[in-house]
């Protein structure tokens, strides 16, 4: 009886080294990737993280919830390739950058004007994908004279839609990863090895069937969005903040928005950015709608013709 209690004690604790040596080396390839390649400045709202690539005519891309400015980079990289200056911000709480005492989406829209000023820019077009559509929004309000185009990509803005009683809530899963997961790299590491289906369901909000069924560079890029949120101790901070601002109403009068205007989003978004997106379409003046009926929150199957469309767009504005 000893014997065999020694046994399994003895293979648990091995099976348990081999799961945190996994997982310490993961985590520290993680660090390392988003401690190199960008730069911080001093403002006043503390520090102000980003990086710039590519060369050509400036894009600013402002980052969804698990960000910072390696997601910015990894989801509009392909603006890179197509001839822009992609620069690319770590929002308030994430990774390097300050997360001030109010990091509404108005302050985090001014913090942006601080760094065009840091980069000598007067007038750039602004990408906000996802959470990162609040703080573009605010942008084009409250600096038409800097923005030059807006592209809202899948915006997690319910917020903008006029009060009808209580916002959707969200599904008890993603309040639990939400919950316990958020300053826990190992927990997430841990969820995306052991349950990667309801990880890409829950935090990415798309079908994992869609991404079983696409091609090899899709799924990877899938794959890439979702591993790439680690180190999520370093965004948790930025992750409240958007849980916060992208649920609690707030009056965005998006019709004073004067920059010529696309907003993208899809049927089958668990997020359920479609609503806003036609909402902000619809009132923001000469806006088009560009929506798909498939491939969820990170448009599976159609990374290549959202960006074409956002570079023509960009192109013509």
């Amino acid at each position: 009886m000893l014997l065999s209690l020694g046994l399994t004690a003895g293979i648990l604790g091995i099976i348990g080294a081999v799961v945190w040596w996994r997982f310490t080396t993961a985590i520290n390839i993680h660090r390392a990737r988003v401690h190199r390649g960008s730069r911080v400045i001093s403002s006043r709202f503390g520090q102000i993280e980003f990086a710039t690539v590519g060369r050509g005519a400036p894009v600013l891309i402002v980052h969804g919830a698990g960000g910072g400015f390696d997601q910015a980079i990894s989801v509009a990289g392909r603006l890179s390739a197509l001839g822009y200056q992609v620069i690319a911000p770590s929002r308030f709480g994430y990774l390097r950058s300050t997360s001030p005492n109010d990091p509404s989406p108005e302050n985090q829209a001014d913090a942006l004007a601080v760094l065009l000023d840091e980069l000598h820019i007067q007038r750039v077009p602004v990408v906000g994908i996802s959470a990162g559509a609040l703080s573009a929004l605010q942008f084009a309000m409250r600096h038409p004279d800097r923005c030059r185009s807006l592209t809202v990509i899948v915006p997690a803005a319910s917020a903008v839609l006029p009060a009808q009683g209580p916002l959707p809530d969200q599904e008890a899963i993603t309040k639990i990863i939400i919950e316990y997961t958020i300053r826990s790299d190992f927990l997430f590491w841990l969820g995306i090895t052991l349950a990667r289906d309801q990880m890409i369901r829950s935090v990415l909000a798309t079908d994992p069937a869609l991404v079983a069924a696409a091609s090899p560079n899709e799924r990877q890029r899938v794959l890439d969005i979702l591993w790439n949120i680690l180190p999520i101790s370093e965004r948790s901070q930025g992750l409240l903040n958007d849980t916060h601002f992208t649920s609690a109403p707030r009056s965005i009068a998006v019709e004073k928005i004067k920059a010529p205007t696309l907003v993208v989003s899809l049927e089958d978004d668990f997020y359920r950015t479609l609503a806003p997106a036609r909402f902000i379409a619809a009132h923001i003046p000469g806006a088009r709608l560009l929506t798909y009926a498939s491939g969820g929150h990170v448009f599976v199957g159609h990374e290549e013709e959202v960006f074409a469309e956002v570079d023509a767009f960009l192109r013509q504005n």
